[in-house]
């Protein structure tokens, strides 16, 4: 389109030229996706003149800004779209749960209230009652699709602080391992919990939450007058994809009675491969799991959910209202998002996940993670092999840790020595590792859990990790 005064609502005929300019940047993104750098962050120039430029009061031709959007905003960062990310867990930019995202935002349905949009409130519903089915929970199981695990973490524990501390906040005490996704501590302190109340508990050899030391905790807590309120169990941990003993952990929130809750942001998806199911066994009797489409069902950021138990539980926690809106549902048949959340303003995230399972058939998600983790274990045997290579554990799911062990030299030089290796393995460009600490130990991850990661560019990665290890091998 040129530049012309052009009006905020566009004519049918200039929307269709601005679509076919957006479409074909984007095919040619998707197209050359495996040609692009994985990672491209030196390319950002922070003294860019574009950085400052005054406020734009009249138009612009909109290729030029497509132009400027395609080659100078999308290029400088860590390209979470490319098949070698196999650093961070991913977002995978599912192109149809994308479609999806772009007709709610064009209809732009608000989905707060049943009332003002029952049948896409109804459609969100119905999606939450399939994830909650496809990950092993109980009939009648719903939730609310949130931004992502964070906040689904921190609904969770307000709902579980309304329901078992009222006004004794300063005595409430959360647990969990302390391998656990910061989002538990960063929620515990968005709810007032005290910092001192918080309870990391030690983990075992294959880095999962030591339910001995765990009761332990509860019972010297109990003994000091505090209330257990809250224990997290995660299915998956970031550094090593460490599955806990939920199953033990259920049974010690029962006989304590506090709220049980399931970081599965990372894995609770795997539960759709069924020779992986008894890992999660335990997970059925969590109050709360948190999921994040956005992670194992390859949808783009911004898609997360909360699976609960009892809605009652949120509806507690949230449930408000003002004279301008209209009476809530007051079932579990017909809900309004905006009493189970802090949120009033939301958009329709429900379309995002019920499109693709439509579009595609919930056997082609199955189908994708089986395969990466099939693609997990043969990069971990195949490294198993290095003589002087260390793996924390075995790759559960599809993400595991490992280092390079160098003899004659300290923990610290060792250490830099792996972030070097890191560095090396990531210069490639080709492929993206990140790394992490475990008891003072500097490990490379690798996760393996994108949609176009296959076979091809993870043989090409493992090229790329044995020749660095190799390297570092034979210097001085």
């Amino acid at each position: 389109m040129n530049q012309k005064s052009i009006p905020l609502n566009l004519s049918s005929k200039d929307a269709q030229i601005l679509l076919a300019e957006i479409e074909q940047k984007i095919v040619f993104f998707i197209d050359t996706l495996h040609e692009q750098p994985v990672q491209n962050l030196e390319k950002f120039n922070s003294e860019a003149d574009w950085l400052k430029d005054k406020i734009p009061e009249l138009p612009s031709n909109s290729q030029s800004i497509l132009d400027f959007i395609f080659n100078e905003i999308i290029p400088p960062a860590m390209n979470a779209a490319s098949p070698g990310y196999l650093a961070y867990v991913p977002g995978g930019g599912l192109f149809s749960s994308a479609m999806a995202e772009f007709i709610a935002a064009v209809v732009n349905r608000y989905t707060g209230m049943w009332e003002s949009a029952p049948a896409a409130v109804e459609l969100e519903t119905q999606a939450l009652r399939w994830l909650a089915e496809l990950i092993g929970l109980p009939k009648g199981t719903l939730g609310l699709f949130t931004s992502g695990g964070s906040m689904s973490t921190l609904i969770a524990m307000v709902a579980a602080r309304e329901k078992y501390l009222g006004n004794q906040l300063l005595k409430g005490t959360v647990y969990y391992s302390n391998q656990v996704h910061y989002a538990i501590t960063k929620a515990a302190q968005v709810a007032a919990i005290p910092k001192e109340n918080l309870r990391p508990i030690p983990v075992d050899n294959q880095f999962r939450l030591r339910i001995n030391l765990l009761e332990q905790e509860i019972q010297k807590d109990k003994k000091a007058g505090l209330l257990p309120f809250f224990v997290c169990g995660t299915a998956g941990t970031v550094n090593t994809g460490a599955i806990d003993p939920l199953e033990e952990i259920a049974q010690l929130a029962a006989k304590y009675q506090f709220w049980f809750h399931v970081d599965g942001a990372y894995g609770a998806v795997f539960y759709l491969v069924p020779e992986l199911q008894p890992l999660f066994k335990g997970m059925e009797q969590a109050d709360s799991v948190a999921v994040d489409p956005h992670k194992g069902l390859f949808l783009a950021y911004g898609t997360g959910a909360l699976l609960v138990k009892n809605m009652e539980n949120l509806r507690r926690a949230f449930e408000i209202s003002a004279a301008y809106l209209p009476d809530s549902q007051k079932d579990n048949m017909h809900l309004d998002f905006r009493e189970f959340s802090p949120e009033l303003s939301r958009d329709w995230r429900g379309l995002r996940l019920w499109l693709p399972f439509k579009l595609h058939g919930v056997d082609a998600f199955r189908q994708a993670l089986a395969e990466k983790r099939r693609l997990a274990v043969r990069v971990w045997e195949k490294l198993s092999l290095e003589p002087d290579i260390e793996i924390v554990t075995p790759p559960e799911l599809s993400l595991f840790a490992f280092r390079q062990r160098i003899s004659h030299i300290n923990q610290i030089e060792e250490n830099n020595q792996n972030r070097k290796l890191l560095a090396l393995i990531n210069q490639s460009k080709k492929i993206m590792l990140s790394g992490t600490e475990l008891n003072g130990q500097f490990f490379l991850r690798i996760c393996i859990l994108h949609l176009r990661t296959h076979q091809a560019i993870v043989d090409t990665g493992l090229k790329i990790i044995q020749e660095a290890i190799k390297k570092m091998r034979e210097q001085p």
